[in-house]
């Protein structure tokens, strides 16, 4: 056929018959798999999903058995083109074989071989049955009975409906099994925040239940481990006790052990408490639980030499599967030594592409005192009458060694406008450097939103160790999906992980992250979705350049590299300017929360005629190092010195730097449209639509345009023109004042009656924007009494000549501006 068939009738024509001829039936053939719930596209602060991506053929051993994908293109169009979704596919679904092709000719993609081969024909399904069981390892009757057991459906949501796994959680599930089949017994499973790990462990405990391993004639005896409360509270409340009864769960604590459940969950902490002979976990034999599932793995155990790695070779007969989202491999500790290479991964940018995860922006805020550095008077004293050591003190050393006053008022003050400018009861979620410093910004942000209060003073809490129940109780409110308040939590180091708070919409880094693991696991508190609130999207304000780890090869989501920063020199002129990197001589220590010990850096970057002078006399650095005091300076002059945007780009998932104006300008100049052309576009209902839409998918969103530029009185058009190609601002009072002047022989030649409604339109217009010119406004209260839409529409001789004048109207709007 002309040009070759399209991809529907290369699947009719070509591809469906292939099938057939391999001997696949219509019931193995599993036709537009859906994968994801479609990326959400960020659009200037507008978040909206995108069309649902599908595999184009799942091909089926038997119902809800998968074992290859096919991605197909058009005719015309070469079969490697699809191989790469292939593969992407068949990573999510873990299956060792895919395929490419446009009818003609097809590719294989072994993913376990890494090889990737033109076939003249698919597989039977029996051949490439065979092949997938070789491939998987499910050559065994056990690792069969594991994949054929149904998934549990005993959990439901919050709106009653059966709670059922993702594509990729199934699969996770499925590859810890044929593990565990296989014989091995530690297992890692690497997956993302927020893409629910925690269910992912209670499927698999449902299907060992239900399978009755290991000794098939009783349930297994399942040890769920952590390091902390929530982290083994939540599963046990929300999934566990719910799934399998309240008599078949228990926690462990206060030194005594129970035998006759079969679901325990227990700290570290409580099982080791007296480290001696008695300690709780010496009470069970080493054999006693068949399963150990350790929550964040890469936390207390992951060291070798940890004190709770006892824990675990205590238990090591035991299947023990590691789940985290950020394994660790440095000098000290190893995920991997103690788990092996994950049998699974699902990470922060599949979730995103997948639509399951919250994309984010990311808005950099840095304060002068940051890149230049500070250094006191010869002989100043602190707040406290303390003579502070005479160097230049940076980013590294500021609430480790010196707090200013003025910097965190100002970081304060700088947030306090970004909520302000969005919206001020979005919960947002403030990491400063240790518990004095978040008692500090507490303050500063109490005191700027105190008409923000409430009756119960709620809108700002610490929630710190040292906040106690209290702190607590604050945080379980704020973990609410129902409530509004409170609104701001300021913490340490007590949210980095393991606390679920889909509503979130900002996360602040007011503190130095000196670990990828560390940073995905902050972003984590982010990347949840709350569609019933709209929250699909979510802002990272960092003041800390915390945000450059998106760079490091080791992150598994968007690259990022060194920001060159658009600012005004002293003409006037934007110039690019490479900032220093303030932390490029920081060595991350592992202290403990408040401490300042290690905090001196003796080569810290410097500006200005002070550069250099830093402290040399090893005595007193030694005397620095070992201080346990932090110097508290007030009266300095601290101010915002760059804010920079960065926009996620939805295909490519990279982070740009912009200067926001710079950036608007560009994707408006990308449609290819003269201002001439732009504004006819805009002047009639029909591509407009089309026109808003293109304006949205390039991230131009009209709210956050208006919010950084203000001018509200100005049409939408007019001010993205005059961002793209300078052109001069026409507010709707001057069109609508220039219509009424300048065309008044347009408006006669309508009858008053209809003449009235355009007025009205007009009016409308100028009061609201360009919306109001549309026979829908006709429904408004400002023409209630007037009849009826199809009586209004009447007084223009009909519905399509009551069209044609609003048309004509708004293109006399527009055929007038500069």
């Amino acid at each position: 056929m002309p040009g070759g068939r399209d991809e529907a009738g290369t699947r009719a024509d070509l591809i469906d018959p292939a099938l057939r001829r391999a001997n696949w039936e219509e019931a193995q053939i599993n036709r537009e798999f859906w994968v994801g719930d479609g990326q959400i596209v960020d659009a200037g602060g507008i978040a909206y999903r995108s069309s649902r991506l599908r595999a184009d053929y799942v091909l089926e051993r038997e119902p809800g058995f998968p074992i290859a994908v096919i991605e197909a293109k058009r005719e015309n169009e070469p079969a490697a083109t699809g191989v790469e979704q292939a593969k992407r596919y068949a990573r999510g679904l873990a299956l060792p074989f895919a395929y490419a092709t446009n009818g003609h000719e097809i590719r294989e993609i072994d993913m376990l071989a890494g090889t990737e081969t033109v076939v003249s024909a698919f597989p039977a399904p029996e051949q490439l049955w065979q092949r997938f069981l070789d491939a998987k390892g499910l050559d065994n009757e056990l690792a069969m009975k594991f994949r054929r057991a149904p998934f549990s459906q005993a959990l439901v949501n919050y709106d009653g409906t059966i709670k059922r796994p993702r594509y990729y959680q199934k699969a996770a599930v499925d590859e810890a099994l044929t593990a565990i089949a296989a014989g091995q017994r530690r297992i890692l499973l690497t997956l993302a925040t927020g893409t629910g790990k925690t269910f992912v462990a209670y499927l698999l405990a449902a299907k060992l239940w239900d399978t009755q391993w290991p000794r098939g004639h009783d349930r297994p005896r399942v040890l769920y481990l952590a390091d902390r409360n929530i982290l083994v509270d939540q599963p046990k409340d929300e999934y566990f006790i719910p799934g399998f009864g309240d008599e078949a769960v228990c926690k462990l604590s206060e030194g005594r052990a129970v035998m006759s459940r079969h679901f325990y969950f227990a700290l570290y902490q409580s099982l080791d408490q007296t480290r001696a002979d008695d300690a709780l976990f010496l009470q069970y034999d080493s054999d006693f639980f068949d399963l150990i599932i350790v929550d964040e793995c890469h936390r207390g155990s992951a060291g070798a030499d940890s004190a709770w790695r006892e824990i675990l070779d205590h238990f090591e007969p035991a299947v023990q599967v590691g789940m985290t989202a950020t394994p660790v491999d440095d000098s000290t500790r190893s995920t991997y030594e103690y788990f092996g290479d994950p049998v699974y991964t699902y990470s922060l940018g599949d979730g995103i592409r997948d639509g399951y995860l919250a994309p984010y922006r990311v808005r950099k805020i840095q304060l002068n005192v940051d890149i230049t550095g500070w250094k006191p008077e010869l002989g100043q004293l602190d707040r406290y009458g303390r003579e502070i050591p005479d160097k230049v003190y940076g980013r590294k050393e500021y609430e480790r060694l010196l707090a200013i006053t003025e910097r965190t008022e100002e970081a304060a003050r700088a947030l306090t406008e970004h909520l302000r400018s969005t919206d001020p009861m979005s919960k947002t979620i403030v990491f400063c450097e240790n518990i004095d410093h978040a008692a500090r910004m507490r303050e500063a942000l109490t005191n700027l939103n105190a008409d923000l209060a409430g009756p119960n003073h709620d809108y700002v809490f610490r929630i710190t160790s040292h906040d106690g129940s209290a702190g607590l109780a604050m945080l379980s409110t704020f973990r609410k999906v129902d409530t509004e308040r409170p609104v701001i939590a300021i913490t340490s180091r007590l949210l980095n992980t393991g606390v679920d708070i889909p509503t979130v919409r900002n996360i602040v880094l007011f503190r130095i992250i000196g670990s990828v693991p560390e940073f995905k696991q902050i972003i984590g508190r982010g990347t949840r979705l709350f569609e019933e609130d709209g929250k699909l999207a979510f802002d990272i304000i960092d003041f800390t350049d915390a945000t450059k780890h998106f760079s490091r090869p080791d992150f598994d989501g968007v690259p990022l590299g060194r920001p060159t920063v658009s600012v005004t020199n002293t003409q006037g002129h934007l110039v690019d300017i490479d900032l220093p990197d303030p932390d490029a001589h920081y060595v991350p220590e592992e202290v403990p929360a408040g401490s300042v010990e290690h905090a001196v850096t003796l080569n810290a970057p410097a500006a200005g005629p002070d550069a250099g002078l830093t402290v040399t006399d090893p005595q007193q650095a030694a005397r620095i190092r070992q201080s346990r005091e932090r110097y508290y300076v007030d009266g300095v002059e601290v101010f915002v010195f760059n804010d920079s945007l960065y926009i996620l780009n939805a295909g490519t998932q990279e982070l740009r730097l912009t200067e926001y104006r710079q950036w608007v300008g560009e994707q408006v100049r990308r449609l290819d449209l003269t201002p001439t052309n732009l504004r006819a576009q805009w002047a009639r209902a029909v591509t407009r639509r089309k026109l808003a839409q293109a304006f949205r998918d390039a991230g131009i969103g009209t709210e956050q345009v208006y919010r950084h530029f203000g001018h509200a009185d100005v049409d939408e058009v007019d001010l993205l023109l005059n961002l793209a190609y300078n052109t001069a601002l026409v507010t709707r009072s001057e069109r609508v004042t220039r219509v009424r002047h300048e065309h008044k022989t347009f408006l006669a030649g309508f009858a008053e009656e209809a003449r009235e409604i355009l007025e009205i339109l007009l009016d409308k217009y100028e009061q609201s924007g360009i919306e109001e010119l549309s026979a829908m406004a006709l429904r408004t209260p400002a023409f209630a009494g007037m009849g009826g839409v199809v009586s209004l529409a009447g007084r223009f001789g009909g519905g399509d000549k009551l069209h044609d004048a609003i048309d004509s109207l708004t293109a006399r709007l527009y055929d007038i501006a500069n």
